[in-house]
């Protein structure tokens, strides 16, 4: 077997050195008392974007999930291998998060996959085909009604996919029942990855504008 990374080796001894140290007293509250995150979170699995750090998270603060181009599925009733529908369904139903927010990101990859590979997606993966083939409805969508003029196609497909999350979502009926009482709010951003800018999906024009127009 072969040897576990120094480099994730010493990384951790920094962690415990300094970050756990600094909030050892928050950690231990977290063990003992469980997690109470208000703030759900659907992200890319691609190791450039990263939840906890874009938002400056401490421990406990964010309930993430993270899986090929930030889709979120749609609702199916019959029973499955799920995953992304039973963190959802754990975070809303029994965490009881108040904000559920889909965050794409710059120069996605699944997106990319998506656009060379549409008509070939089976040329993608055995697993990767079936999954960003959820994009199709986004890439449908963006073709009739396309919301951005003049942008990069590729940035108007990673704008559609979260788009086509949230609609998802709204399939979940517990979902739409939480957001009809007000007891929860979806959200849609995207992440650039080298200007470290985060740019937040307006509900009502959904377009996508940049976080600092929102800070207060």
């Amino acid at each position: 077997m072969a040897e576990f990374p120094q480099e994730l080796l010493d990384g951790y001894k920094n962690y415990k050195d300094t970050t756990y140290s600094a909030l050892r007293e928050d950690y231990e509250h977290l063990a003992i008392y469980g997690q109470e995150p208000k703030v759900m979170v659907i992200s890319c699995c691609d190791s450039r974007v990263t939840p906890e750090g874009i938002f400056n998270a401490g421990p406990g603060s964010l309930f993430v999930v993270r899986n090929v181009a930030n889709l979120v599925p749609p609702y199916e009733g019959e029973p499955g291998n799920h995953g992304t529908s039973a963190a959802i369904e754990y975070a809303v139903n029994n965490l009881r998060v108040e904000h559920l927010i889909i965050m794409g990101h710059c120069k996605c990859g699944g997106v990319q996959a998506f656009r060379e590979n549409g008509g070939h997606l089976e040329d993608t993966g055995h697993f990767i085909g079936p999954w960003i083939k959820l994009l199709e409805p986004a890439a449908v969508s963006l073709a009739c009604t396309p919301v951005e003029v003049n942008e990069d196609p590729q940035l108007g497909m990673e704008y559609a996919g979260v788009r086509q999350s949230l609609k998802n979502l709204m399939g979940f009926p517990f979902i739409a029942r939480k957001v009809k009482e007000g007891a929860l709010n979806l959200h849609g951003a995207w992440f650039d990855i080298g200007a470290g800018e985060l740019r937040i999906m307006n509900p009502e024009t959904q377009q996508f504008e940049m976080a600092d127009n929102f800070l207060k």
